[in-house]
C-alpha cells in the first residue's frame, strides 16, 4: 500500500498503536475506561429515532436520495443558522448536506486543491483539516491553533514564504483537540485578513453547541462579508448523539458550496432518505434535549477537572467541547504522548488519546473525551492516582528519574 500516491503521503495511524494496546488488555480481561475516542455515548433523544422508524416504513424511502441533501433538510439547516446565529442562507445556493462534517471537509479538500496548493491548518488540529489536504495532492503550513495574535503573525510569515502563495485558511472553535474558543473579534480580523490576502476560510464547527460559559459560541458567517471567502462544517453529531449517522452539513460561500457539490455528484447518492428526515426533525424540532446534553457534559468536565486534580493531574478546565486537552504530568513528559497513554492503560486501565496523533505539537499532552459518566471518570482518577503514586517503584526502568517531578 506504501506504494500508491495518496496512501504514501499519510504518516502510520498512531492511534492504532494506543488501540492495539487497549484491546490486548481487554482481551486479557481489564475493565478499561476508554476516554480516547470522541464518540458520544448519549442516546439520541426519541423523537428523532421516531422519525427515522417512521419515515424507514413509507414506500419508496429505501430508493436512492439527493446528493447534495433532500430539501427539507437544507431548508431546516438554513433555519438552523438563522435562528442561532441570525445569518440568512439561502437552502438551494449556500447549503449542501454531507456524510457527517469530516467527509465534507475532505471532498472540499478534493474540490479546491490543485497539485502543490498550500493550505493554512492550525498543529495541533483534527487530523482530517491537513490531511484531507494532503491526500487531494496539496501541501500545509501549521500555524498556531490559539485564536490569538499569534496566530495571525505565524499566518502573515506563511503567506509571505509560501510558493505557490497559500489558497485557504483552516480555523475550527471550540476546537479539537485543544477546547479553545474563537471571539467575533478574532474571526473580524479573520475575514479581514482572508480578504486582503485572497484566502478561503473553511470554519470546522463541529462543537458549536457544546459550551460551558453564558455566552454560546459563534460563527465566523456572523462577521459581514464573510460569507464572501467562507464555508463552514457543522454536523449532528455531538449536538444530537448521532455520530453514526453520518449527517452533517457545508454553509456558506456559493461558489465552495457548488465545487462541493459537484465532487459529491460523482461519489455519492446522499445519506439514506430516512436519516434525512430524521435530521431535519432534529434540527427543526425542541432544544430541551441540547441543553441537556450540554448540563450532561459539563457535569463530566467538572468531576474529571476535580478528581484528577486530586489524583496529581492538574487539568485545565476546557470553557467548550467534549474534551480536555491535558499537559502530560511532569515525570512522564519525556516518555512522549504515545508511551504515555499506552502506559495509562497498562497500568491505570484508562485509555486517553495520544497528542501526537493532532501534530506534532500535540506530543506534550493526551486529549481526555468525556464519554464515560461521573462514577466511571472518578474511578479513572483513583485508578491514575494509584498508578502515578507508585510509579517511581514500578517503572525505575522506563522513567528518567533524575527529572522526575
Amino acid at each position: 500500500m506504501s506504494d500508491f500516491y495518496s496512501t504514501r503521503r499519510l504518516p502510520p495511524y498512531v492511534f492504532e498503536q494506543v488501540n492495539r494496546v487497549k484491546a490486548a488488555a481487554r482481551a486479557q480481561g481489564a475493565d478499561i475506561i476508554d476516554l480516547g475516542m470522541g464518540n458520544p455515548d448519549l442516546p439520541t433523544p426519541k423523537f428523532i429515532t421516531d422519525k427515522l422508524i417512521e419515515t424507514a416504513q413509507k414506500p419508496r424511502t429505501n430508493r436512492y436520495s439527493a446528493s447534495k441533501g433532500i430539501p427539507g433538510l437544507r431548508k431546516a439547516q438554513a433555519n438552523y443558522y438563522a435562528r442561532r446565529f441570525g445569518v440568512k442562507l439561502d437552502p438551494d445556493r449556500q447549503v449542501v448536506a454531507t456524510l457527517g462534517s469530516k467527509e465534507g471537509f475532505a471532498n472540499m479538500a478534493q474540490a479546491i486543491t490543485a497539485p502543490g496548493d498550500v493550505v493554512l491548518c492550525p498543529n495541533p488540529s483534527y487530523p482530517i483539516h491537513a490531511f484531507g489536504f494532503l491526500m487531494a495532492g496539496g501541501v500545509i503550513r501549521s500555524v498556531p491553533a490559539e485564536p490569538n495574535e499569534e496566530f495571525f503573525r505565524s499566518a502573515e510569515r506563511a503567506v509571505k514564504h509560501s510558493i505557490p502563495k497559500p489558497i485557504a485558511v483552516i480555523v475550527s472553535y471550540p476546537a479539537n483537540p485543544t477546547a479553545c474558543v474563537a471571539s467575533l473579534d478574532f474571526y473580524r480580523d479573520l475575514v479581514a485578513f482572508a480578504k486582503a490576502n485572497d484566502l478561503f476560510v473553511l470554519s470546522d464547527l463541529a462543537y458549536s453547541e457544546i459550551y460551558f460559559g453564558s455566552e454560546p459560541t459563534p460563527s465566523v458567517l456572523q462577521i459581514p462579508g464573510a460569507m464572501d471567502v467562507t464555508v463552514e462544517f457543522t454536523t449532528l453529531s455531538k449536538t444530537f448523539s448521532m455520530a453514526g449517522w453520518r449527517m452533517g452539513f457545508a454553509v456558506g460561500n456559493e461558489r465552495l458550496c457548488a465545487a462541493l457539490a459537484r465532487v459529491k455528484s460523482y461519489l455519492d447518492y446522499g445519506a439514506f432518505t430516512p436519516i434525512q428526515v430524521a435530521a431535519a426533525a432534529a434540527l427543526n424540532g425542541p432544544e430541551d434535549c441540547i441543553v441537556e446534553m450540554r448540563e450532561t457534559y459539563r457535569k463530566r468536565r467538572d468531576a474529571l477537572v476535580e478528581s484528577f486534580g486530586r489524583a496529581g493531574w492538574d487539568v485545565p478546565i476546557p470553557p467548550a467541547s467534549m474534551f480536555a486537552w491535558a499537559p502530560i504530568p511532569p515525570k512522564f513528559k519525556d516518555l512522549g504522548s504515545v508511551e504515555f497513554s499506552k502506559l495509562l492503560i497498562e497500568k491505570a486501565s484508562v485509555a486517553v488519546a495520544p497528542g501526537i496523533g493532532f501534530g506534532e505539537h500535540g506530543d506534550d499532552f493526551v486529549r481526555i473525551a468525556f464519554v464515560e459518566n461521573e462514577q466511571r471518570i472518578r474511578q479513572a482518577a483513583r485508578n491514575i492516582r494509584k498508578f502515578m503514586d507508585g510509579a517511581e517503584q514500578t517503572l525505575h526502568n522506563v522513567l528518567p528519574m533524575s527529572k522526575s517531578a
